[in-house]
């Protein structure tokens, strides 16, 4: 895992398949998203040469349920007594009570997935225990206050984070950059694409100046010109 400064109470934690940030409020920490399965020991590393207790990581937020962005919570929020948040349609996909609904893959889509499936590991997640549901418009208190913004079309209960104050959107898999050009797009592997490009374009007029997605390198800076950009490249459904 790599770990990358992006603000000075901001790093991206780079797995294999997908990627976390990890916020800092003076030394509370808040975890967007989880990494996959096995991710637990290289984030507990990466606080601990970050001068962070397991104890100082307060919250994990997850965007969706997927494996590559849930996979890892449960064993982090054993290792820290971390509350676990996810939208209020996610709770029984990641304690492991129901199996999540399958993306509805385009073809061009299909040799792509195969291809980072392979990529993950073959670990089996530990469960969440317990999940903190949150909903459109509910604030968490971290980064002066990050509103949840409801997204479907990537999952039904996909959210972003949007802290107005710092000018910082976690935008999930609703947002991705091109790993070959680092063009901004719409995410893929999706449960209704017209649906996730309706949330694109949602996205896209917040005027974030840091966009940071659950795949590909983020924004840091002039992010609303560059996700306008893109949204007038994919027009919404509707």
């Amino acid at each position: 895992m790599d770990v990358v400064p992006l603000l000075p109470r901001l790093r991206l934690l780079r797995f294999p398949v997908g990627q976390a940030y990890l916020w800092s409020d003076d030394g509370e920490l808040t975890l967007v998203d989880a990494g996959p399965p096995g991710s637990g020991p290289a984030v507990l590393d990466a606080l601990a040469d970050l001068g962070h207790a397991p104890g100082g990581l307060r919250r994990i937020v997850l965007t969706h349920f997927h494996v590559d962005h849930a996979g890892g919570a449960g064993e982090l929020a054993a290792a820290t007594g971390a509350e676990v948040f996810a939208h209020a349609l996610d709770p029984p996909f990641v304690t492991g009570e129901l199996p999540g609904p399958p993306p509805v893959f385009e073809d061009r889509e299909v040799p792509l997935h195969e291809a980072v499936s392979r990529l993950l590991p073959e670990n089996t997640p530990t469960p969440a225990r317990r999940v903190t549901t949150v909903g459109d418009g509910d604030v968490l208190g971290f980064g002066d206050g990050a509103r949840v913004i409801h997204v479907p079309g990537h999952t039904e209960g996909s959210v972003a984070l949007h802290l107005p104050a710092e000018g910082v959107l976690f935008t999930g898999d609703t947002v991705a950059a091109s790993p070959v050009d680092g063009s901004v797009m719409p995410g893929v592997f999706n449960l209704d694409r017209a649906r996730l490009l309706d949330s694109f374009h949602r996205l896209s007029a917040l005027g974030a100046e840091v966009a940071c997605f659950g795949h590909g390198d983020p924004v840091v800076g002039g992010a609303s010109a560059v996700l306008r950009e893109a949204a007038d490249r994919h027009p919404a459904a509707g």
